[in-house]
């Protein structure tokens, strides 16, 4: 259990951005991809807003045989495992059999392929349904499809703990890159902005209704309604630092130096949310003072009182305003499991640039003691970040990672 583990490769497909360096330019430049939703008319919905990809034709980037069997999730995933891989220097045909695996996380699985299927279903019957029903839908599809497409036939799975679960899978990859496992395709990419989605996503109560894309997902704001979903996330390479030195790596972006997991309690139990919790039990596991921890990439539910639990807890283990927190995903919307991964992309870019991305859109409310980035990007000396997510159900996870000296 003593390998190190650390990302060697970025694959990022977001609404602000189709690849790693165009996602992080226009981040930098706080570009808002929040518009009306334009996959379906949403017109009749109470939210009408979404982080939407533009300009993805998947048919450019993958073989035509797939395209039948696969979701837009899934597409978004297998382009993303592409471009992660060779951002590491990684050629799959080269590894050795089992010496590199996939684990993923997803929220809602294939929801636009399950909502065509059962379309068919309904109006022109049982045989014009896909036989590609049976797997497309399902939350470990991605692992699968980045598996047998990569021939990669080592440890794998799929958690699925919404938000939280994006770094839960990333956390696991680093459990079996301790265990032996050389290298791990990890993260999350999220996609079901399509109508039986939004149905879903609108049951779980915490999409704001608002419909002015500037102020619509407003996290820690007095006004904050909720938030505003998107689609895309992040795959990352994690690998054994041995084993990257070994093969000679092009860039090492920095090391998954902690994590932790905790459930919060049955409400009405009055016992203490789970959040801080997790948030000191991965600071010991990285081995790091609340001191030494640079930037804070926070959850941002845009809920007032997961905002006020959330700075609470924040506040109580490093003090008032006493680390800078951000929340860039106010410009792509909260991609479920993806959002994590791409916070955590976002981190390790973040301190390879020595410069924290800003917040978008908010007005940061004085009674959270939060010295919340906003307006412009702030240039700072970053070794060590924290990065939180939180899932609908309890699930609270925090990931701390830091640079990795020559």
């Amino acid at each position: 259990m003593s390998a190190r583990a650390v990302v060697t490769g970025l694959g990022v497909a977001a609404p602000t951005g189709l690849g790693l360096e165009e996602y992080w330019a226009n981040t930098l430049a706080g570009h808002s991809a929040i518009r009306e939703v334009s996959r379906f008319d949403a017109s009749s919905y109470p939210s009408r807003l979404a982080g939407e990809i533009g300009g993805f034709e998947a048919g450019e980037h993958l073989p035509s045989r797939l395209l039948p069997q696969t979701d837009r999730m899934t597409r978004l995933a297998l382009v993303s495992a592409d471009w992660a891989l060779a951002d590491a220097g990684v050629a799959p045909d080269e590894l050795p059999d089992y010496a590199a695996g996939v684990i993923t996380a997803s929220h809602s699985g294939g929801f636009e392929f399950g909502q065509n299927e059962l379309k068919a279903l309904w109006s022109r019957g049982g045989q014009y349904v896909s036989a590609y029903q049976s797997f497309a839908w399902f939350y470990a599809v991605n692992s699968g499809q980045i598996s047998i497409r990569n021939k990669l036939r080592g440890p794998s799975g799929v958690l699925v703990s919404d938000q939280a679960g994006g770094l839960d899978a990333v956390a696991q990859a680093r459990r079996q890159v301790r265990k032996g496992t050389p290298l791990v395709v990890s993260g999350a990419v999220d996609a079901s902005i399509c109508s039986w989605g939004w149905v879903a996503q609108q049951a779980g109560g915490r999409l704001t209704t608002r419909h002015d894309p500037e102020r619509a997902y407003v996290p820690f704001d007095e006004e904050a309604s909720g938030h505003v979903p998107g689609e895309g996330g992040a795959l990352l390479v994690v690998e054994d630092a041995e084993h990257a030195r070994r093969r000679g790596a092009p860039r090492i972006y920095g090391e998954i130096a902690g994590h932790a997991a905790t459930m919060d309690p049955r409400p009405g139990s009055g016992r203490a949310p789970g959040l801080r919790r997790a948030v000191e039990l991965a600071l010991a596991d990285a081995g790091v003072a609340p001191g030494e921890v640079d930037v804070v990439f926070a959850d941002a539910a845009a809920v007032p009182e997961l905002d006020r639990i959330e700075a609470e807890a924040l506040a109580g283990v490093f003090g008032p305003r006493g680390v800078p927190v951000t929340a860039p995903k106010t410009m792509t919307g909260r991609l479920y499991s993806g959002a994590a991964p791409l916070d955590l992309a976002a981190a390790l870019l973040a301190i390879r640039d020595g410069v924290i991305p800003p917040t978008v859109a908010t007005r940061p409310a004085a009674a959270h003691a939060l010295d919340l980035v906003t307006g412009a990007p702030r240039e700072a000396r970053l070794r060590t970040a924290l990065v939180l997510a939180r899932g609908q159900g309890g699930f609270n996870s925090a990931a701390v990672v830091r640079a990795v000296e020559d």
